[in-house]
């Protein structure tokens, strides 16, 4: 496995290096990219034998029909989440970015409200924003060393324009994993209130030991008429670049909505993104997200335990992602101070809490995807950048 082999990412237009110091302030030169959600380390074997195989061929021209990428899916969804699919519910997209994109474009109108639970991924309200609908925030509740939901107060917030309920399970970005009974409450509030629900379920495969994960669909079945559940092989194979994921629809009207909207579009899948992905949900990849979860794990016990070392430094405990939730409220410091240690004294870039939206205010997002020795570097930077808080 590679999970620690040493990488460099810099000068190959990633994203994560190469637009830090842009955004951040931080020279990749000396700093660390521990932002944007996509991983440090090599994909796994079988997809990289994929795109071996297929530059071999050296052909790339028109592609049509992948019924072996459907079975792998199906396949997938079954094996790792006991959830049975039927491969026609599968519709592709430029991965969930996109696919977020079109269900606000599909099932509601400019000026319509779309309900969103913060703090959560950000980009939830930058693309209702973009799409001239109007975001709904609910916030979560914090209790004990995690979220809830006030579905009550959830309530309380809507007049009746709201068209869609985008929903994040896992949950980024505090790597919650909702249970059974939480996910059909959630489905039924949606329901009651003639909502879309959208559930990205990206983070679905990083889950750690004592959390289990279940997909909407599995917990609220009932609740098809009026669910669309997103899934990626992105995060979990550090894939995110060949812009390929599902939109997962059970429902025969709300999937013909969707279809007459990307054959509008003329979309079709990334003939290569599509080959990757049929490589990746096999059983040779099933092992290489195993030892994966468990490099995982080793780093967030370690960048937990520093920061639990901290004076007034609190990190939420992970049940999934490699996305640390970490809260410097304890501190006393504002937001502009204690994000200068970061990216000045620790020379550190983060995702910045109040971008996930209400409840994120005192918060900072970290990236632990990486090589162990990365993680050991960021640990002694923030003992170093908060040194003098005892």
């Amino acid at each position: 496995m590679t999970f620690n082999t040493p990488t460099d990412r810099r000068g190959t237009h990633s994203s994560k290096w190469d637009k830090m110091e842009q955004l951040y302030g931080v020279s990749p030169d000396d700093g660390l990219a521990m932002w944007t959600a996509d991983s440090d380390y090599q994909t796994a074997p079988c997809v990289i034998d994929a795109v071996r195989c297929a530059a071999e061929h050296g052909v790339f021209g028109y592609s049509w029909k992948h019924p072996e990428y459907l079975a792998s899916v199906q396949w997938w969804m079954q094996t790792r989440h006991d959830w049975q699919i039927d491969t026609d519910w599968v519709l592709t997209s430029q991965g969930l970015g996109n696919a977020i994109a079109l269900c606000l474009d599909v099932w509601s109108e400019p000026g319509d409200g779309a309900v969103i639970f913060t703090p959560v991924y950000h980009e939830f309200a930058h693309k209702v924003n973009k799409s001239g609908r109007r975001v709904v925030e609910c916030p979560l509740v914090r209790e004990g060393d995690s979220y809830a939901i006030d579905l009550d107060d959830a309530q309380s917030r809507l007049d009746g324009s709201e068209k869609l309920l985008l929903w994040c399970s896992p949950q980024n970005p505090s790597g919650r994993v909702w249970t059974t009974e939480e996910l059909r409450s959630v489905a039924e509030f949606a329901g009651r209130n003639g909502l879309i629900l959208v559930s990205d379920e990206i983070h679905h495969d990083l889950v750690y030991p004592g959390a289990k994960f279940v997909p909407m669909d599995v917990a609220a079945p009932e609740a098809r008429p009026w669910t669309v559940t997103l899934t990626a092989a992105s995060k979990t194979f550090n894939i995110a670049g060949q812009r390929t994921g599902n939109m997962i629809i059970p429902d025969p009207k709300l999937r013909a909505a969707m279809r007459h909207r990307l054959d509008t579009l003329d979309y079709e899948p990334s003939a290569l993104g599509v080959a990757m992905i049929t490589a990746a949900y096999t059983p040779e990849g099933a092992e290489w997200v195993d030892a994966q979860v468990a490099h995982l794990n080793g780093n967030r016990q370690l960048f937990d335990a520093t920061i639990a070392e901290i004076p007034g430094l609190w990190s939420m405990p992970l049940q999934a992602t490699y996305l640390a939730w970490v809260d410097f409220s304890g501190t006393g410091m504002s937001h502009d101070e204690f994000v200068r240690r970061l990216r000045k004294d620790a020379r550190i870039a983060t995702s910045s809490g109040p971008g996930f939206g209400a409840g994120g205010e005192t918060f900072e997002r970290f990236n632990l995807a990486t090589q162990r020795a990365r993680v050991e570097e960021a640990c002694a930077r923030l003992k170093q950048a908060f040194g003098d808080l005892q």
